[in-house]
Parts: C-alpha cells; sequence; structure tokens
C-alpha cells in the first residue's frame, strides 16, 4: 500500500458487513508512502497513527489523470492549485510560518506545505481548520464571491451588534492594511481607499501631493477600516478620527518605509506620507446573539 498526502484512507466494506471509516492522510512517516500514516477521521476530527490491516484501502484524491496513484509524489515543484496559492498568500500576508498555521490548524507542517505547493482537494474539514487558523472563511480560500459585491450575503438569524473597546480597535486596525480615508476637497467631500500601516499608535500611508489623499494634510479626518465574512454573516468596521500631517523628518520617514508591508497599489509617484493621530476611535462588530 502507498499513498500521497491529502488521499482517502478507507476501513472496512459495507460488502463484508464490516463498519466503514474513512480520513484524510495528513502525515506520511516513509518518503516512499507507504504506513504507518497520520490519518484525520473524517468523524471526529481526530488525528491518529494508523498501521492499516488487509480491510483498509487507498482512494488517490486531487493527484490528476494520469498519476501512477502507487508511486510516491513526483520529484520537482509543480505549480499550486488555486486554494493553495490562496492558503500560501494569506500566510504569508500575515506574518506566518507554515509551522505555527499547521499548529493552529492542527495538521501535520508537511500537508500544509503539501496544499500550498500543489494542486490538490482538501476536505472540507481542512478548508475549515484553516479558514480558523487564518481569520478568514472557506469561501475566501475557495475563491467564491471574490468577483462580486461585498454585503449580498445572508444575515444572520439573530445578529447581536456590539460596540467595540479603543483597544479592540487598535488590535483590529493592525490587522489589515487597506482602509478609506474621508477628506474634504474643493469639489466636496470624498472617500478614498489607500494601502496603510499602523505605527506607534499612527496611521500612516503613502500617497503623492496634489492627490485627493492629500488633502488629508493639516485636517481632521475620519479614517475607516473592516472586515466582512460572507459565508458566516458577520463582521466589524474601526472608525478613527483625528488630525493627519504630512511626515517630512528623514529619520521618520524612513522608519515608515522600513515597517511599511506593501507598496501602494495604485502604483506611481507616491512618497509623500502622511499619519493620522487617532483622537478617537469606535468600533462595532456583528456576531451571532450569545457570543
Amino acid at each position: 500500500m502507498r499513498a500521497h498526502l491529502g488521499d482517502q484512507l478507507v476501513v472496512g466494506s459495507p460488502a463484508t458487513g464490516g463498519t466503514r471509516r474513512d480520513g484524510e492522510i495528513v502525515g506520511l512517516h516513509h518518503e516512499d508512502g507507504t504506513p504507518p500514516y497520520d490519518v484525520r477521521w473524517s468523524d471526529t476530527l481526530d488525528v491518529t497513527l494508523v498501521f492499516p490491516g488487509p480491510d483498509a484501502h487507498v482512494n488517490h484524491l486531487g493527484h490528476g489523470p494520469g498519476t501512477d496513484a502507487g508511486a510516491p509524489p513526483p520529484a520537482g515543484r509543480p505549480d499550486p492549485g488555486d486554494i493553495g496559492r490562496r492558503v500560501a498568500a494569506e500566510r504569508e500576508r500575515q506574518g506566518l510560518t507554515r509551522e505555527e498555521t499547521a499548529r493552529r490548524a492542527r495538521m501535520a507542517p508537511d500537508y500544509l506545505a503539501y496544499l500550498e505547493e500543489r494542486p490538490g482537494d482538501p476536505s472540507l474539514a481542512t478548508l475549515v481548520r484553516l479558514a480558523a487558523a487564518l481569520n478568514t472563511s472557506v469561501q475566501a480560500l475557495r475563491g467564491g464571491g471574490a468577483d462580486l459585491p461585498p454585503g449580498r450575503g445572508m444575515a444572520l438569524l439573530h445578529p447581536q451588534l456590539r460596540d467595540l473597546g479603543p483597544e479592540d480597535c487598535r488590535t483590529l486596525l493592525s490587522t489589515h492594511g487597506v482602509g478609506r480615508i474621508a477628506v474634504a476637497t474643493p469639489e466636496g467631500p470624498a472617500v478614498v481607499p489607500v494601502n496603510y500601516e499602523v505605527v506607534d499608535d499612527a496611521i500612516a500611508f503613502r500617497t503623492a501631493p496634489g492627490s485627493v489623499p492629500a488633502a488629508a494634510v493639516g485636517a481632521e479626518v475620519a479614517f475607516e477600516v473592516d472586515h466582512l465574512d460572507e459565508a458566516m454573516g458577520q463582521g466589524w468596521s474601526v472608525l478613527a478620527v483625528g488630525p493627519a500631517q504630512a511626515v517630512t523628518a528623514p529619520g521618520e520617514v524612513r522608519r515608515l518605509t522600513e515597517h511599511a508591508h506593501t507598496t501602494p497599489w495604485a502604483g506611481g509617484e507616491r512618497e509623500m506620507w502622511v499619519a493620522i493621530r487617532p483622537a478617537r476611535l469606535t468600533g462595532r462588530r456583528i456576531t451571532p446573539a450569545g457570543e
């Protein structure tokens, strides 16, 4: 018997009157794919070490047509599947290692590496655990709704809307990278998205002189960031209000640039740093009643 990570181990057979149980192989102990295996059982989600008996067989899943099911995984590094790309991108965006992500998802690091590097079809249980570990949704990992407008999902049956304290607001602000700034312009009020960083309790973003976000300098502005979980009908929003100033000291500009996780998505020459010092932080979260 040989298996790959992600294959299904089935124990027992209805044809012989045995009790059928199946699980996902999440860990290999031999490079050639021979037993034993670490198996996450579909009925309990527990992971156990299994030495398959004569009543067990392997269903080879997610390896594509033409793959020799009895051979070990092919050498080299083929392109990962879409789910693997999304998992890797979200993990790297949050600055998590594979080991930390695997620990949170209660899976073997080798299996997470397999998912990120090779085309595969992980089970729903695996996706649920990965989504929880990455604070996202199964729908997001599958790419569902990527091109649909937000807010069209079903509302919770018994929603609870609660206020967030300043510390919770600061924590949520630090987990995201795109927010919306509301400014007054000669043409009237405007709200535009910007990539931002949180450094020493200041919200900082890069822009170009003469742009709409640059109109924030010298004024009191509002800055908003939110997160929506379409699949679960939950979400939160944080609003920061305070004065905005241009950052011009070379040392401060250098420090902000070194802390930046990304360059502005809009591209072009955007080297003007603007910092907002929140004088007021408020936020709200929608969750199921009782949470």
